[in-house]
């Protein structure tokens, strides 16, 4: 089977075809590639200048911030310092090495076994009560509490104020 060229055909081989070629080639280049100011931004990362031990509170004097050399290194370690300010560490973090981000946890507002008030509100009713965390939580979290009088046990969400609000059921 064989294939003719058109006249046309020949014509754009024949000299016009180079320089269109070049431009549609430098206007795909330009969509593809990102812009020279993101290639100049190098990536940081935070690292430990001493090891830290799980339960510490991490402090800007503990950390620093460096460019990250290594461009096959994985997503999910902490980039700056504003991302791990009043962090607690789950794990043991070595001097050197990247912090990833599920190492660390919020501070707890509210510890297991110490004393919290339990508000439960419903329309204009709000009964108040003594109780005791079965478990750490942080702001937010959703918890058990044991009723102090009562024993009975319920669950509920850490406030700001060190309070447990009770879901209804």
């Amino acid at each position: 089977m064989m294939f003719r060229r058109s006249a046309g055909g020949k014509a754009i081989a024949g000299g016009r075809a180079r320089p269109v070629r070049a431009v549609l080639l430098a206007a795909v280049a330009s969509c593809m590639l990102p812009p020279a100011s993101a290639l100049a931004e190098k990536p940081t990362a935070v690292i430990p200048k001493q090891t830290i031990y799980p339960g510490e509170t991490l402090d800007a004097s503990m950390l620093e911030v460096v460019d990250v050399t290594n461009p096959d290194l994985r997503d999910g370690y902490v980039r700056s310092l504003n991302e791990v300010d009043g962090m607690v560490t789950k794990r043991t973090l070595l001097p050197g090495r990247v912090i990833l981000a599920s190492a660390l946890r919020e501070q707890y507002a509210v510890e297991r076994g110490s004393t919290v008030r339990i508000v439960f509100s419903n329309g204009g009713l709000t009964i108040t009560a003594a109780g005791s965390p079965l478990q750490d939580g942080a702001i937010g979290e959703l918890i058990r509490v044991r009723n102090i009088d009562t024993g009975v046990i319920v669950s509920g969400t850490v406030m700001a104020d060190s309070t447990i609000h009770v879901v209804a059921k």
